[in-house]
């Protein structure tokens, strides 16, 4: 085919495995970061297909390490939360005051808050085990079409955490578009 250019094909590939991956991975009413994680996870299977490869970072071991000194406090500070939510609950069942109903309360959106916060560094470190090898960063930058993400990404104040600052100067992700044909421009 003629002006096929090995960049076009790339680009095509990349993003049609994109739009595949993120069709089969996502699910609409997944917590913010489960779409990213989702979002990564088609983003490494397009970084497969490219071939782009990395060494593991000298430091990995050591901030799994640490990453996993802050799960194993979560997962305390949730157990010993728990405990104060069962004998905060008790204690309303004794006394059927709105003080003691008001503790139990407080307790529960605790215990919530702890389990969201342990399920979201569970995930940070499941996503940075699946990319340690692979880089994200040149496929993003260089062969998905950003228009894709955009259209899938539906709160597009949090498209920060899909894109970092380089991908911002090459094309108009989360910024009007200035041609008229309301698509952002491809880098």
């Amino acid at each position: 085919m003629d002006g096929l250019t090995a960049k076009v094909f790339r680009t095509y590939n990349a993003s049609i495995t994109l739009q595949q991956q993120l069709k089969e991975l996502a699910c609409p009413d997944d917590s913010l970061p489960a779409k990213v994680l989702s979002y990564n996870r088609a983003n490494r299977a397009v970084a497969i297909l490219c071939n782009h490869q990395r060494a593991p970072p000298k430091t990995f071991e050591k901030s799994m390490q640490n990453l996993q000194t802050k799960i194993d406090e979560k997962q305390n500070q949730l157990s010993a939360a728990r405990k104060q939510l069962k004998s905060a609950k008790a204690a309303h069942k004794t006394s059927h005051d709105d003080k003691s109903r008001k503790a139990w309360k407080v307790k529960r959106k605790a215990v919530q808050r702890i389990e969201e916060q342990l399920m979201k560094l569970q995930v940070q470190a499941t996503d940075r085990e699946e990319n340690k090898q692979i880089a994200l960063g040149t496929s993003k930058l260089n062969y998905l079409d950003p228009r894709i993400s955009v259209a899938w990404y539906e709160p597009a104040a949090h498209l920060h955490l899909l894109f970092d600052h380089r991908c911002y100067g090459y094309c108009s992700i989360g910024r009007p578009s200035l041609g008229g044909t309301g698509a952002a421009p491809l880098p």
